[in-house]
């Protein structure tokens, strides 16, 4: 890795073989190691007792960091995460909180037994604390982790490690994002793996050195003895263990572990077609004045047991939009873990010899040092993980065996909203710093035969939460006004995205003076949160400030506002990277993203939308303009006069593509023997390579690398067709022209691909070479 800064290479870490590290490690730190052959002798009763009191351990690892915690990032939002590891730290068992701050963990291990093995040494109860991203252990300066070597008998067993979020950790904004930084030197400082626990013992030093660099130092002191005491309390679990069924079996079974994670993955891999699948998404702004999109590719090859992601042709790295290597793997991890090995146990180090990374040097997704990566895991590693997603699910898509496991985008990535300030309730005088929390009732991704999950959490922290408001408003000088999901935010399919939500806070009114906001939100104009098989993508993220609301505090009001138009005042548009205040007279309206749609929206059975409409799910506008549904006055179906209208907006797509005039192809003709499906709307005459429409037989072209897309019906039309909650006026945030984009069967007009994107976006170009 290149670095303009003489040095900085030796601060990166990237995967090394077994026996390589090996001779990397001085004989003066002795492992615990087992034959190979050790692992397949272990019983069945044995693996399964020990397997699963490993599972047992992380989960009391989160319970004593949890109960010890001081942050309502940890006690409130699960925004953490654990792992056990063997002697060379591949991770034998993670947790189900986020998965991406595992993603590197081996990493961060692999690094400190390189750097520290001999000076100052690796030993019994020590503990390392890390939170440098080209490193590995977290995605950005904020996730911090402690790494905690275990001995048996004066020879090196195994790892545990605990990481966090802190809130704050230095640098010149509060919550330490800075949209205007310049390098990383404009951010919270990088730190590599320092011994913080010494033979046992907390080393003062170090740990008044880590709380100096914070605006909240108790809060940060207080997460660093939690993060030990987790670990401490795992290796007392684990030598328990050790003791009862001896070391080497316990090691045994770790082995087994990853093996078997590893061969049960490398097995469903063998049943999916090979080929490529590429995907192309944007990042918005990389930093306070930057008005342009700047691009992530991938390229998913897979082959026979083995997946190859290729990110070359990434925008080269710039502003705080970029993540080091370890993050663009972190990225891939937190994806697949979920989709591709939900149905196994996530002994993450067997999972991740399946796969393999190219990617270029300096670039958004593998940014050299002194480069911005605060934004890194909420912007190009989050980025990525949903151009993963896509490709994953289009080649399960392609599956019949695999399609219950195909789901659309979920949530696009976090809205990152810091509000910090001085609570003055009370006569107080006390700092605050705040991340908003409630953007974690994200949107599932609709799937197959599914709707999304309303407002379900998050893909990459299964056991995410949002916070409990009146917790917020205890904790900080805020008051919501409201908390809920938002109508229409799902994004339209056969099968609908899961909402999103909204949430609205004024100051309280004992606080005086105003607050600062840092905002950064990615898809405000190039959705993250994309359909699949013609769904639609989900909602644009949205930031406001209200200025001058008619009712800015609480006090003896007689209603609360139902929505932005019961505010008064006037609208601020919150960039996509940068800073504002919140004032007496203001109201923060922050609006994150729902789940991309699955298949056509004219193709959702028409009860399923009224009922949509019903739950107040879909607004009775968007019901019509977009599912093409007619309800009678009595609130039923009117089935021929919505089939008249479904019709009528066929017509259209067809008008917007150019074929005016052009009949419809009746929707219904059987589909022909000797077909494979494609996806939900397209199949490929296996004998000739034809790709065809399901819905009305219309061949449509060569299969080649998606040679067949130049034979679909194109249409470009303004953002806001993609659905109402789709903002109207991207020149508020970019320079580029976007446009809904839609793909259709030249035939019937069913949609096969949507997207909001950048004019001059590639086209789909999948290569399906098995199927030649």
């Amino acid at each position: 890795m290149a670095s303009t800064i003489p040095g900085a290479d030796e601060f990166t870490s990237r995967p090394v073989p077994r026996e390589e590290l090996l001779r990397q490690i001085p004989p003066t730190l002795p492992l615990h190691r087992i034959d190979e052959r050790q692992a397949e002798e272990v019983n069945a009763l044995t693996y399964e007792v020990v397997r699963h009191r490993l599972w047992a351990v992380t989960q009391e690892m989160g319970e004593t960091l949890r109960r010890m915690s001081g942050s309502h990032v940890v006690t409130e939002s699960n925004d953490f995460n654990f792992s056990i590891c063997d002697e060379l730290g591949e991770q034998v068992q993670v947790g189900a909180y986020n998965v991406g701050l595992i993603g590197s963990m081996d990493l961060a291990i692999v690094w400190t037994l390189r750097n520290r093995s001999e000076n100052p040494g690796i030993e019994e109860g020590d503990m390392f604390l890390c939170n440098d991203p080209w490193i590995g252990g977290g995605l950005h300066q904020n996730d911090a982790a402690v790494l905690a070597p275990i001995f048996h008998e004066g020879r090196l067993f195994g790892w545990t490690t605990a990481i966090a979020h802190q809130v704050d950790l230095g640098g010149p904004r509060p919550g330490s994002f800075s949209p205007s930084a310049r390098d990383v030197f404009g951010e919270a400082v990088p730190t590599p793996p320092m011994r913080v626990v010494r033979g046992g013992v907390l080393q003062r030093d170090v740990a008044d050195a880590w709380v100096r660099r914070s605006r909240l130092p108790h809060m940060v002191g207080l997460d660093l003895r939690a993060k030990i005491a987790a670990n401490r309390n795992a290796a007392e679990q684990i030598l328990r263990l050790i003791d009862k069924y001896g070391a080497d079996t316990v090691k045994a079974v770790m082995r087994r572990m990853m093996d078997d994670a590893e061969s049960r993955l490398r097995d469903k891999l063998r049943t999916l077609p090979d080929g490529t699948w590429s995907a192309v998404g944007y990042q918005e702004q990389s930093g306070t004045g930057d008005r342009d999109l700047h691009a992530l590719h991938v390229a998913m090859t897979k082959q026979d047991d083995r997946l190859v992601f290729d990110f070359r042709g990434t925008a080269g790295q710039t502003g705080v939009i970029n993540c080091p290597y370890p993050g663009l793997r972190a990225g891939i991890v937190f994806t697949m873990l979920p989709l591709l090995a939900g149905d196994i146990p996530w002994a993450a180090g067997g999972l991740m010899r399946c796969f393999e990374i190219v990617t270029d040097e300096d670039t958004l997704t593998n940014a050299s040092f002194p480069a911005a990566v605060g934004k890194g895991p909420f912007g190009p590693a989050w980025g990525s993980g949903n151009l993963v997603a896509e490709v994953i699910a289009r080649m399960l898509d392609a599956e019949p065996d695999h399609r219950e496991d195909v789901q659309s985008i979920c949530n696009g990535t976090t809205d990152l909203c810091v509000v910090s300030g001085v609570d003055v309730r009370g006569g107080g005088h006390k700092g605050f710093v705040s991340p908003v929390f409630d953007v974690m009732a994200g949107g599932y991704g609709a799937q197959v035969h599914h709707d999304g999950v309303d407002t379900g959490g998050r893909l990459i922290i299964p056991s995410a939460k949002a916070p409990d408001v009146e917790m917020t408003e205890y904790l900080y000088p805020l008051l919501a006004l409201w908390r809920r999901e938002e109508t229409d935010s799902g994004g339209p399919g056969r099968r609908r995205g899961g909402m999103s939500g909204s949430v609205c806070y004024v100051q309280h009114p004992d606080q005086s003076g105003d607050m600062s906001l840092v905002v950064s939100g990615t898809g405000k104009v190039a959705n993250q949160n994309v359909g699949l098989a013609g769904g639609h993508p989900g909602n644009s993220q949205l930031d406001l400030v209200v200025r001058g609301i008619d009712v800015p505090q609480l006090a003896g009001a007689r209603s609360m506002p139902g929505g932005l138009d019961d505010l008064g005042g006037t609208v601020e548009v919150l960039p996509c990277e940068g800073e504002s205040t919140l004032g007496a007279g203001d109201a923060l309206y922050l609006h994150w993203q729902a789940g991309g749609g699955y298949g056509d929206p004219l193709l959702r059975p028409a009860e399923d939308v009224r009922e949509d409409v019903l739950q107040v799910r879909v607004s009775p506008d968007a019901a019509r303009n977009v599912y093409g549904l007619v309800l009678r006055a009595d609130g039923e179906v009117d089935a021929t006069a919505t089939e008249e209208a479904r019709a009528v907006l066929r017509h259209r797509r067809a008008t917007d593509a150019g074929l005016t005039g052009a009949a419809l192809a009746p929707i219904g003709t059987p589909r022909p023997d000797g077909v494979r499906r494609l996806d939900d709307n397209l199949a490929v005459e296996v004998e000739s390579r034809t790709v065809i429409c399901v819905h009305c037989g219309t061949g449509i072209g060569p299969l080649g690398k998606s040679a067949f897309v130049e034979g679909l019906a194109r249409r470009e039309v303004a953002p806001t067709e993609a659905g109402p909650h789709i903002w109207h006026d991207p020149s508020v945030y970019v320079d580029a022209d976007v446009v809904f984009r839609q793909l259709c069967c030249p035939g019937c007009l069913t949609a096969v691909h949507s997207r909001v994107v950048p004019v001059g976006h590639p086209l789909p170009h999948d290569d399906y070479r098995s199927w030649a």
